[in-house]
């Protein structure tokens, strides 16, 4: 689908934002698990297939100055949020561990990393996916004229 007219420079900046938070969650996570040697559990693995395809989606969104991008990037940025969501209710006790989806292997539950004693790698993943859910919803909102 071809456009002939610009983006509108506001929705243009939040999608470049939106960019950024999945670039920087994406070089993130790889980082703890290829730098830091961290295994990520299975609700870590579902997160990244969820975070990883926003990457090029958005960049692509933001050369070609087409907002359809953002059609693309809303359902995964909404699953990715619900289940960074359930990993941090887990993570922090508020669902049973016997609920969790690691059968074998390494639980979803277990402390791996913990920043300035609060900022977990569950609540990380959460705040970048509900910044860029909300970004993205504010996105397809029409500029105050």
């Amino acid at each position: 689908m071809r456009h002939d007219h610009a983006m509108p420079r506001r929705q243009w900046t939040l999608l470049l934002v939106c960019w950024l938070a999945s670039l920087a969650s994406s070089v993130g996570s790889l980082f703890f698990s290829e730098v830091m040697g961290l295994e990520p559990c299975v609700l870590c693995w579902y997160q990244r297939i969820a975070m990883f395809p926003l990457v090029p989606i958005l960049a692509i969104g933001l050369y070609k100055q087409d907002l359809y991008s953002v059609r693309y990037a809303l359902p995964l940025a909404g699953a990715g949020t619900l289940i960074a969501l359930y990993h941090f209710l887990l993570y922090t006790g508020f669902v049973p561990k016997g609920m969790q989806p690691c059968g074998r292997g390494l639980s979803c539950a277990d402390v791996k990393l913990e920043l300035a004693g609060f900022l977990t790698i569950p609540l990380m993943s959460l705040l970048a996916f509900s910044l860029i859910l909300v970004l993205l919803v504010a996105a397809t909102r029409k500029s105050p004229q």
